[in-house]
């Protein structure tokens, strides 16, 4: 059972500004973490305090480097996705990975949902 709900994408950006976001871009696999300044009619984005997230692969290992480049303009036929940055979190790979780790444990609220729903059952039943 899938609760996928389409959105559309301005008020979805719109929603977005003055909070802390990561943007990939479908050239290369870049990454920016930063604050979502400002959008416009055609979806440009222009961030502050941003972050350039590069994976270091050279050699084989998988580790990250986020190097501070500050204030920077994307131009919307780059982005492949836009997301919040959820408390604390760091990458995108990292992220879900831990998402994926919570539904094994139980954590999504996909089951809380069933859950709620056979609860409302037992209690019509009753009445």
């Amino acid at each position: 059972m899938s609760n996928f709900q389409p959105i559309n994408p301005k008020p979805f950006l719109k929603s977005l500004v003055n909070k802390t976001i990561i943007v990939r871009l479908k050239w290369n696999k870049m990454e920016y973490k930063g604050r979502l300044v400002s959008i416009d009619n055609y979806m440009n984005l222009q961030l502050d305090q941003t972050y350039e997230i590069t994976k270091e692969s050279e050699d084989g290992s998988d580790d990250k480097k986020e190097e501070l480049i500050g204030e920077i303009f994307i131009r919307c036929n780059n982005v492949l996705f836009i997301r919040e940055v959820v408390d604390g979190e760091t990458t995108t790979e990292e992220s879900s990975t831990l998402k994926e780790e919570e539904k094994v444990t139980n954590g999504s609220k996909e089951v809380e949902v069933e859950v709620t729903e056979e609860v409302k059952e037992v209690e019509m039943e009753e009445n």
